[in-house]
């Protein structure tokens, strides 16, 4: 990403990921037709059942690659969650602009935090685990 690496091999196994981010000014929008992207949202989930499961139905429907989800709880109460998530597609595709289209029924928000070039580690390991 053109960052200057400080210092290399600090990890404790060879596969540790150690994720950094990167805030600027403007916002980059890498042409999904360049390369694999990923892109980083957040959503609350509205407090009924199912909510999470419908939510995410819409990404396997339209053939989108979630690659991360990791939930938090909205102060401190078990009544509202937030999740982040990663999927490897750009929005200006017609299958993730559909499941996000589908997520926004079942959520109270939805904010992308950044669309970016996929690591090629990233790309390598996908290919490795095909």
């Amino acid at each position: 990403y053109g960052l200057e690496v400080i210092e290399a091999g600090v990890e404790d196994e060879t596969h540790n990921t150690t994720r950094f981010v990167i805030l600027a000014g403007a916002a980059i929008d890498p042409d999904p037709l360049d390369g694999p992207v990923v892109t980083s949202f957040v959503f609350h989930v509205r407090n009924v059942p199912a909510a999470l499961y419908k939510a995410l139905g819409g990404f396997a429907t339209n053939g989108v690659n979630m690659t991360k989800l990791e939930s938090y709880m909205v102060g401190g109460t078990f009544t509202a969650t937030q999740f982040f998530a990663e999927v490897e597609a750009h929005p200006s595709e017609l299958r993730l602009h559909l499941a996000l289209e589908e997520l926004s029924f079942f959520t109270s928000e939805v904010k992308i935090m950044g669309v970016y070039p996929a690591h090629p580690f990233r790309v390598e390991s996908a290919a490795r685990s095909a």
